[in-house]
């Protein structure tokens, strides 16, 4: 995986959630705590006042006294505030990332902005009308980009929130960059906002591909890297050869979607749902060079990371041979469910790569698939095995989806449903 073990550790959400809780945590318990020291004070007043014996003396004693308690409950007061405001501004921030969903979970659109390479739209660049997007923009706006092949870098920053990119289809509209080596700087769309949207678009990184037949050996090259919280992708299409796309962390819906590629073309670790899309395994010309590839290597960290990578109602396909995946992180999880599995697939299904002795803490999972693909009799022994019940929570939309978030999307680009 190279560069990867670089990976960021930090999201737009999470940052904001940590300081959330931080201030949660321990100013209100900072709050009660002091409250509980104010007998001390007391004390220590009264302490002080036996240095005092004349009734004037003790009349001042009083006045300090009650001087401090009062200075002692304003603090505490200011503080309680600051609490309440802290909280009063997570829940503006929560309501701004609805991009101006209304009561009755209607979405609109507030404005629309076009992207023209031949210069008959707003603006003739992806990116120059991403730039365009006020910070901390609060309502939904389209970027729509008429047909063509954007070569350039795209970068939504984490403070450009709720922006549809409306494509004209993924065989029209096309991004396209060749970054390579370095996993963190190759992508040729990185996403670091949280409630983005993006429709019929190609986001590609060339360097891998037949024009670079000159080359002798694989090495990373991103085509997108997404690291948003509550990000859709409809009928989107992503191509390299290794590392394609960077699900790096998050909650993610990829509907109707092809991705392609050869090692580890889908890897990071997202909380994410892929659904009815298909997987294109895929090493190019380097084909000859390896005997087969790795489709995801899942990074999920810990026994209580909520992070994996879902492939409902896919189809898994392609030339040569490959793994379904192998572990980067200490407990991958990916499960595929009611899919397709052409003969690409290796016998014995997965790799623990370096966690061999660990295996126990991988969760992977094929549960209802079909193709020649399909026949789990000669896969590793510690492939798992979910109950109905167990198996339903990451098949459901809950397991991205506890807001409702992703039919807020399906209004917005007005599709009836992601399911069924």
């Amino acid at each position: 995986m190279g560069q990867k073990e670089a990976d960021y550790k930090w999201k737009t959400v999470g940052l904001k959630k940590s300081t959330f809780e931080y201030f949660e945590g321990h100013m209100f318990n900072e709050f009660v705590q002091d409250h509980s020291k104010w007998p001390k004070a007391s004390l220590r007043i009264e302490k002080y006042s036996l240095l005092y014996q004349n009734s004037f003396n003790r009349y001042v004693t009083v006045a300090i006294a009650i001087t401090l308690v009062h200075m002692n409950i304003m603090l505490q007061i200011f503080r309680m505030f600051s609490y309440l405001f802290l909280l009063l501004l997570y829940n503006k921030v929560s309501v701004a990332l609805d991009c101006g969903q209304s009561s009755s979970g209607a979405l609109r659109v507030a404005y629309t902005i076009t992207v023209d390479k031949s210069g008959k739209g707003n603006f003739t660049t992806i990116q120059s009308a991403i730039d365009h997007v006020p910070v901390d923009n609060s309502r939904w706006i389209r970027v729509q980009i008429s047909p063509g092949v954007y070569r350039e870098k795209v970068i939504i920053e984490e403070h450009k929130p709720c922006i549809l990119l409306d494509g004209a289809g993924n065989r029209f509209t096309s991004v396209e960059w060749n970054d390579h080596e370095d996993t963190r700087q190759s992508a040729t769309f990185t996403s670091l906002a949280a409630n983005i949207v993006a429709k019929g678009i190609t986001f590609k990184n060339t360097y891998n591909g037949p024009f670079s037949l000159d080359k002798t050996q694989l090495t990373q090259a991103v085509a997108a890297e997404i690291l948003g919280d509550k990000s859709a992708f409809h009928e989107c299409a992503f191509y390299g050869v290794q590392d394609t796309l960077w699900d790096a962390t998050g909650r993610h819906f990829f509907h109707q979607c092809y991705i392609q590629g050869g090692v580890d073309f889908i890897f990071g670790n997202g909380q994410s749902l892929y659904e009815k899309s298909t997987i294109k395994y895929s090493l190019g010309a380097y084909a000859t060079q390896y005997s087969s590839g790795y489709i995801t290597a899942q990074g999920r960290e810990s026994a209580n990371d909520p992070g994996g990578f879902v492939f409902s109602n896919c189809q898994i396909n392609g030339s040569s041979k490959a793994y379904l995946g192998r572990a980067w992180k200490s407990y991958s999880r990916v499960i595929i469910a009611n899919s397709y599995l052409s003969e690409i697939v290796v016998p014995v299904g997965w790799d623990a790569w370096n966690l061999k002795g660990k295996e126990a803490q991988i969760t992977y999972v094929e549960e209802n698939c079909r193709g020649p693909g399909s026949d789990t009799s000669k896969r590793v022994p510690w492939m798992k095995k979910l109950s109905a019940t167990e198996l339903s929570q990451f098949l459901d939309a809950s397991f991205i989806d506890q807001e409702g978030w992703l039919s807020g999307v399906a209004k917005l680009l007005d599709v009836e449903s992601f399911f069924g």
